[in-house]
């Protein structure tokens, strides 16, 4: 039992408290966008995985993630059947307005897109940790390169643009964590840019050429830049302090598209001002903080990889969203990590906080107990 409670003080309360702030920012604007159609079924159950979630940050703090780091079959098992999932959304998943991404269980929807990216995150940690001085080698980095590959195929025909770029953003960044050579790295540049213009030409359906084609008109305010018109209205009429919860003319009377998920940062900005949208920016912040401070306390590079490469996810997560959202980037589709709506993004996050804060914790390289 003192074991048990000397865990729970070890552990980093600093972070779950910026993971805790975070949530309730995004429960805050879930409840306001909710009150014009006075359907508040999305914030109560974002509200469950508020706090099933901070019970697997500690739940998982206890399991001990050297099981991965010397069993490689364990982490194929687990790649495989994160694989599995992505293929079974194009017969089992309902389809969604044109699109087959989630499992539907009763009112509760399952995205594997999130396991993939855990998996995902835990096979890069593996293989570069253990090819760490091998990097120089092209082999290695096409490998790798291949089960990015596979999932990210499998999402493009779903189809999903949006966590395609952030699984090649993790493979990337983990890559160039892990020593990647320059010469490397410019003939990837090349092949994305190739890869790119194939997929215009051949895969990418009309209403996704049209949303990367609103980045470049901006000023079609009826057309294909509606929906990203109205997030930059959205963040420009919320001044310092913002409308007021609940207050919003975007977010309230349906201008503001998708304000629970893809849009919830010009929610934010329109309801909250610049006050609200600075405190997710800094809360950001503390979070990679955070992390960047684990770094230095584990002493192995499965772990330290395995921090790095989610820092890289929550990182380029929080870019593109809020990227779209102020007119930056092109809309692709993509939540804001642990504030927009969804159980799946949320649970996911939560679970692999709770592994590196087992790392934080028992950080020595010693053999597995497990």
């Amino acid at each position: 039992m003192n074991s048990f409670f000397l865990h729970l003080k070890r552990l980093d309360w600093v972070l779950i408290g910026v993971v805790a702030l975070l949530a309730a920012i995004g429960l805050v604007s879930l409840y306001s966008s909710s009150l014009h159609s006075h359907d508040f079924s999305n914030f109560q159950k974002q509200a469950i995985f508020f706090g099933i979630g901070i019970f697997f940050i500690v739940l998982f703090s206890f399991f001990d993630w050297r099981v991965f780091r010397e069993n490689s079959f364990l982490v194929l098992v687990f790649y495989f059947i994160a694989v599995i999932m992505l293929v079974g959304v194009y017969f089992f998943a309902p389809e969604i307005r044109g699109v087959r991404t989630w499992y539907k269980i009763g009112p509760m929807a399952i995205d594997p897109i999130e396991v993939v990216k855990l998996a995902l995150l835990v096979l890069f940690a593996k293989y570069f940790s253990s090819r760490h001085i091998l990097m120089y080698q092209i082999r290695h980095i096409l490998l790798s390169g291949g089960y990015a590959l596979v999932p990210v195929a499998l999402i493009f025909f779903q189809p999903n643009l949006g966590p395609c770029l952030i699984i090649v953003s993790l493979w990337v960044g983990m890559l160039i964590v892990s020593g990647i050579k320059l010469r490397h790295f410019l003939a990837l540049v090349l092949v994305f840019t190739v890869v790119f213009a194939s997929g215009w030409m051949f895969f990418l359906k009309d209403y996704q050429k049209e949303r990367i084609m609103s980045f470049f008109v901006p000023y079609d305010p009826l057309g294909i830049s509606w929906s990203q018109n109205q997030s930059k209205i959205a963040v420009g009429t919320g001044g310092i302090f913002g409308a007021g919860i609940g207050k919003g003319s975007q977010t309230q009377y349906g201008f503001l598209s998708e304000p629970q998920t893809d849009f919830i940062f010009s929610a934010i900005a329109e309801e909250m001002g610049l006050a609200g949208i600075l405190a997710v920016l800094l809360l950001y912040l503390g979070l990679l903080w955070r992390l960047s401070k684990t770094t230095l306390v584990v002493q192995d590079n499965f772990s330290r990889l395995f921090v790095c490469g989610f820092s890289i996810l929550m990182a380029s997560e929080a870019f593109v969203h809020v990227g779209v959202n102020i007119g930056l980037l092109p809309i692709i589709g993509l939540p804001l990590p642990l504030v927009s709506y969804g159980g799946s993004s949320f649970l996911a996050t939560c679970v692999a906080i709770g592994i590196i804060q087992g790392m934080r914790i028992n950080p020595h390289a010693g053999p597995s107990m497990v």
